[in-house]
């Protein structure tokens, strides 16, 4: 006969299966920091080398280039970090013997992407009007937002990531000059924190 406590605990964790999507990986948080850090690296480069000063135009390449190459960063970085999240949270729950496509998780990448899906829009009307400065805090912003609403549907640790990144974000409005250090702050750093936290809590 079990212990009332361990036939408490296995109702908890069966209930938390069909309500939280728990095979999101830590890895995945750390990849995408790693991929941020380097499309941030080839962004200040593009935009800033050989000065250092913030506010330097780029002068190898038209605007319109520039564009383009921001964007297709940007593209690439996000397509590695959404496809690294997909297959090691994939692998985890095949570890754990643990289904991926649940109820949980649909309702988990719904609350995610509508946020983040409105902000990409929204970008590209940024873009649309040359409104570069208010892209990385509109892109911090909507992610931040799409993290705390899907953090109902998975691991604690996700919100706090999310009201990171909206603070970064809000900084980023006030400091438009510094919006790509703050990108890279909470797409770079604060991935990589949390990452490392939900691997070690949470994967190993």
């Amino acid at each position: 006969m079990k212990k009332p406590e361990q036939e408490l605990a296995e109702i908890k964790a069966m209930m938390e299966r069909s309500t939280r999507f728990l095979s999101l990986s830590g890895l995945a948080g750390v990849m995408a920091g790693i991929y941020a850090f380097i499309g941030a690296g080839i962004a200040w480069y593009w935009i800033y080398f050989p000065s250092t000063s913030y506010g330097t135009e780029f002068e190898a390449n038209s605007p319109a280039d520039l564009q383009t190459h921001l964007l297709a960063v940007a593209i690439l970085v996000l397509l590695l970090a959404i496809g690294s999240a997909y297959l090691l949270s994939q692998s985890k729950s095949q570890r754990k013997a643990e289904k991926f496509w649940t109820p949980a998780s649909k309702r988990f990448l719904m609350a995610l992407f509508i946020p983040v899906i409105a902000g990409g829009l929204f970008s590209f009307a940024l873009i649309h009007e040359n409104t570069y400065q208010l892209i990385a805090p509109a892109t911090l912003v909507f992610y931040g937002l799409g993290l705390i609403g899907a953090s109902h549907f998975t691991l604690g640790e996700i919100r706090n990531l999310g009201i990171g990144q909206l603070i970064l974000g809000i900084l980023a409005a006030f400091f438009p000059d510094y919006g790509l250090i703050c990108w890279a702050l909470g797409f770079g750093v604060l991935h990589v924190i949390y990452g490392s936290m939900m691997y070690y809590r949470y994967d190993r």
